[in-house]
């Protein structure tokens, strides 16, 4: 009986425990210098990050901060569009955000 109760012990103890992505604002640089401020949701198992106002961003191979886009298949990519604080947008970026950008719920 003891040795069943240390194995069960031993199997949850194995589990990786849910990891929240920290809830503050944290700024990021561009680099080309300009500072983006975002925001981190999920957990280690499922994660993306997002500009204040909820548009969903990906960093792309370069290290560019951009606004995340849905391909066909339903992957979730960076888009050529490199993100801004909104204060910071131009008309045409935010024409494009309200085509082709995810727009996740800030909370």
């Amino acid at each position: 009986m003891a040795v069943m109760a240390l194995s069960v012990l031993g199997v949850k103890a194995q589990q990786p425990a849910k990891v929240p992505a920290y809830k503050g604002v944290i700024e990021r640089v561009q680099p080309n210098g300009d500072t983006l401020q975002i925001y981190l949701r999920g957990d280690e198992r499922m994660h993306f990050s997002m500009t204040l106002d909820g548009w969903q961003i990906k960093e792309n191979e370069s290290g560019y901060i951009c606004y995340a886009q849905q391909k066909r298949d339903g992957s979730i990519i960076a888009s050529k569009k490199v993100a801004h604080n909104e204060a910071d947008r131009t008309k045409c970026e935010k024409r494009w955000l309200k085509r082709k950008g995810i727009k996740k719920v800030v909370a």
